[in-house]
C-alpha cells in the first residue's frame, strides 16, 4: 500500500506524454477498481465515471480520459476536488501520469442523469518523468497563503497542491487549534471569470485533501466543518474549518 502522502512530492502535472507507452487492460482494470474505493467529501453527492480513449474527447494529452460527472449540489464542486486528488497521487504510485484538464470536451454531457463536470487525462509514464525535487515548483510566498501559526510540515507542504492555471487561491488562517481555509476571488488567470470559479472550487477541494494528507502524517487529529452557502460579494470566501488536536 503506497502512503499517499509520499506522492504529494512525487507528481506533478503532465503536459506531454510518451506516445511510444500505453496502459495494459490489467492496469485500466485496477483503475477501475480503485475508482470504487474514492472517500468522498461528502456522501450524499452522487458522482459517476467514465474511462474513455482521448480520441473520443477534445483532449491532446494522454492515452485515456477520465470523465467526471456529478450531481448538482451545495460544495459539489469541491467535493469532486477532493476524491479525484485521491486518484491523482495513487496514480502516481503507479506511475501513470495525469493532467486536470479543465477545457476538454466531450460530447456525452450527461451520464446516468449526472451532468458533466471536468476530466482528468492521463497515461503511462516513465519514473524519472515525474518531480524529483518538490521545492522547484512554482508556488506563492508562505506569507501570501498562510497567515497566523505555522505547522512544521503542514504549512510547508500544502501549497504544493495542483491548482487551474497554477492560480492557488487557497488562504489560510491559523490561530490556536483552528485553522480556516478561504478561496481568494482575485486570483489572476486567463481563464473567463466564470470557468476560473468553477477550477477553483474544484482546486479548494484539493487543497483541503492535502491539508488533511498532511494534518495526519504530523500526527494530527481533525474535525472537519464545512462553511456555509458562500456569498459572491467577498474578496475572500471561507470554505472550511478545521479544529486541530495533537495526537
Amino acid at each position: 500500500m503506497y502512503n499517499l502522502y509520499d506522492m504529494i512530492f512525487k507528481r506533478k502535472s503532465f503536459r506531454r506524454f510518451d506516445d511510444s507507452l500505453s496502459l495494459s487492460s490489467e492496469e485500466l482494470q485496477k483503475i477501475q477498481q480503485h475508482l470504487k474505493i474514492l472517500v468522498p467529501l461528502l456522501d450524499d453527492v452522487k458522482i459517476k465515471y467514465r474511462i474513455v480513449k482521448r480520441q473520443e474527447t477534445s483532449c491532446k494529452r494522454g492515452e485515456y480520459c477520465l470523465l467526471v460527472y456529478s450531481e448538482e449540489k451545495e460544495n459539489c464542486l469541491i467535493n469532486i476536488g477532493y476524491t479525484l486528488e485521491q486518484l491523482d497521487l495513487w496514480l502516481a504510485s503507479q506511475n501513470i501520469g495525469v493532467c486536470w484538464y479543465g477545457v476538454g470536451k466531450t460530447d456525452k454531457l450527461q451520464y446516468d442523469g449526472l451532468d458533466y463536470v471536468i476530466m482528468l487525462a492521463f497515461g503511462k509514464a516513465r519514473p524519472e518523468e515525474f518531480r524529483k525535487d518538490y521545492t522547484k515548483a512554482k508556488r506563492k510566498e508562505l506569507e501570501i497563503i498562510w497567515s497566523g501559526e505555522h505547522i512544521t510540515n503542514v504549512t510547508n507542504v500544502v501549497g504544493f497542491a495542483p491548482s487551474a492555471c497554477n492560480s492557488q487561491p487557497w488562504r489560510v488562517v491559523h490561530e490556536n487549534q483552528l485553522i480556516r481555509i478561504f478561496r481568494s476571488t482575485e486570483v489572476k488567470s486567463i481563464f473567463p471569470k466564470e470557468r476560473l470559479l468553477l477550477y477553483n472550487c474544484i482546486d479548494m477541494g484539493i487543497f483541503l485533501y492535502f491539508m488533511e494528507l498532511a494534518l495526519r502524517q504530523e500526527q494530527y487529529r481533525f474535525e472537519r466543518i464545512l462553511s456555509e452557502k458562500e456569498s459572491s460579494n467577498e474578496k475572500e470566501i471561507e470554505i472550511a474549518q478545521y479544529n486541530v488536536y495533537k495526537v
